[in-house]
């Protein structure tokens, strides 16, 4: 415990806050040992949550510290503190954060940092401020565990985070019914620390592509969709929601878009604020559809998902999590609703061994693949690989795509691989700007077909409507430009189909 003469006046206590202890109870109450000392709780990453490193909301966090004020008769201020890219200047971000929001200029001769992070307390010293080192204070008798630490026990279902953490906390969490939401959100596969699937996505890239693809997709499913309660099921920056708001037959519709990616979401919710969407009834929620039901059974009219099966197949467990998501939607339509699923599809003949040509002259050769891009900026990565030939792209993206694949050389521009494979490369390779995630992506796991298999298992009947489908303006614009497909006997070989679009309808009358 720090040594001063007499309380300080306020009590500087920066940190994420997702949980209070009892330990933090009786340290700062011992630390302020006066009715006169405020603490003054600056939470940061007040604007994200429902991400693996702040699975709580702000406001549910702000409600725990005035429960914990109350309970423990400290007084509080609760600012929060927006995430900024880091700067070895936060100490004093968040000294302006506080002193805008509160009016209170704080400063070393009246305040006291309470933190037991080094690096953070290391620079509020730096300019001044004397530390209470909490969790990490030598004078203390036993390392009490770090309320980090109690979260991750929650998370893994050990019951002893209710002794360790402060009743305001088990409190607001049981109110609030966030105990499964942080273990769903903390244990989650799929999401990252920072909410996106993976941590090298250029979100501004896909928000663009999103945009500039919407009015296409939405053309072509819009009479498929029933009124009702309509569900965008990653519905990326709401394009297609803002499409479907226009309609003058769906404005007493429910809109609702879900999207995991936090960058994403928050696009939709400021859309939202800024009064893009007429319909009042437009909701965004931040979840991931295989943590679980999102929606009671029965109660959806139309699901959409466009470019989102793909990569439910690709980060989860291939067909069985793609089964499973297929059921969860069956069971969240009504009867006599529909799931319409626009993706890209394999094709019906993927294992067909084929001879893939490739330019060789539109790019550098190197005698080998690199296997060290992850170790490399996002900048050094899209300038390597946009280097590349087509062929030589080829072997790089052997390297790194998370699905592994063999071929065979046939000659310095030709290789011999199944059909599937080929169609993968060629529908990946001019993706450099996200080079080190499409690359963990599949698109081509499942032809036609075997979609209809699985609809059926799920329990839908799938729509005369739907069909396997080729994007002719790739095909033209930049596959055929740079490669030519034949059999293994050398003759030529049409295109294949690249995208479905699947029409599934759960039935009317079920048997029991």
């Amino acid at each position: 415990m720090i040594t001063i003469g007499l309380p300080p006046r306020f009590v500087l206590f920066p940190g994420r806050h997702h949980l209070l202890t009892r330990f933090q109870a009786d340290y700062l109450g011992r630390l302020a040992r006066s009715g006169d000392t405020t603490i003054v709780w600056a939470v940061t990453s007040a604007n994200h949550d429902n991400t693996r490193r702040n699975p709580v909301p702000y406001h549910r966090r702000e409600a725990a510290i005035e429960r914990f004020s109350a309970l423990t008769g400290l007084r509080s201020l609760v600012v929060p503190v927006f995430d900024t890219a880091p700067t070895d200047a936060f100490a004093e971000v968040t000294l302006k954060t506080i002193a805008v929001a509160t009016g209170l200029d704080l400063t070393p001769a009246d305040t006291v940092v309470a933190c037991s992070t080094p690096a953070v307390a290391k620079l509020y010293e730096r300019i001044g401020f004397p530390i209470a080192q909490v969790e990490a204070d030598p004078e203390l008798d036993a390392v009490p565990e770090r309320p980090w630490d109690v979260l991750l026990r929650l998370a893994s279902g050990d019951p002893a985070w209710r002794t360790l953490a402060h009743p305001a906390t088990i409190d607001v969490f049981e109110r609030y019914r966030l105990v499964e939401q942080v273990r769903s959100v903390v244990n989650d596969p799929l999401v990252g620390d920072e909410g996106g699937l993976t941590a090298t996505r250029d979100y501004r890239t896909y928000v663009d592509a999103f945009t500039e693809a919407a009015e296409r997709k939405w053309t072509a499913v819009r009479r498929h969709v029933q009124p009702g309660r309509i569900v965008d099921i990653g519905c990326g920056a709401g394009s297609v929601l803002e499409l479907a708001d226009r309609e003058a037959a769906l404005h007493e519709s429910d809109l609702i878009g879900v999207e995991v990616a936090r960058h994403l979401y928050q696009e939709c919710v400021h859309k939202k604020a800024q009064g893009v969407f007429r319909n009042a009834n437009v909701y965004f929620y931040q979840r991931n559809v295989l943590g679980g039901a999102i929606f009671a059974d029965r109660s959806v009219d139309t699901t959409l998902t466009f470019a989102l099966t793909h990569e439910i197949w690709s980060y989860g467990r291939q067909r069985e999590s793609l089964l499973q998501f297929a059921r969860r939607i069956h069971d969240h339509t009504v009867p006599g609703g529909v799931w319409i699923n626009s993706d890209v599809c394999g094709p019906a003949d993927r294992r067909r061994q084929v001879v893939l040509r490739l330019a060789t002259e539109d790019g550098t050769n190197p005698p080998a693949p690199r296997h060290d891009l992850a170790e490399l900026s996002e900048g050094e990565v899209r300038r390597y690989v946009g280097g590349l030939s087509t062929r030589a792209r080829l072997d790089q993206f052997a390297v790194d795509f998370a699905f592994p694949f063999a071929y065979e050389v046939v000659d310095e521009s030709a290789v011999r691989l199944e059909l599937g494979s080929a169609m993968d490369y060629l529908t990946r390779k001019d993706y450099v700007d996200n080079w080190l995630s499409e690359t963990r992506e599949q698109f081509c796991g499942l032809g036609f077909d075997e979609w209809l298999e699985l609809l059926a298992e799920a329990g839908f009947e799938v729509d005369p409507a739907s069909a396997p489908l080729r994007n002719d303006w790739v095909i033209d614009n930049r596959i055929a430009p740079v490669a030519t497909l034949t059999d293994t006997d050398g003759r030529p070989l049409d295109w294949p189909d690249t995208h479905l679009l699947g029409i599934a309808r759960r039935p009317l009358t079920e048997e029991p």
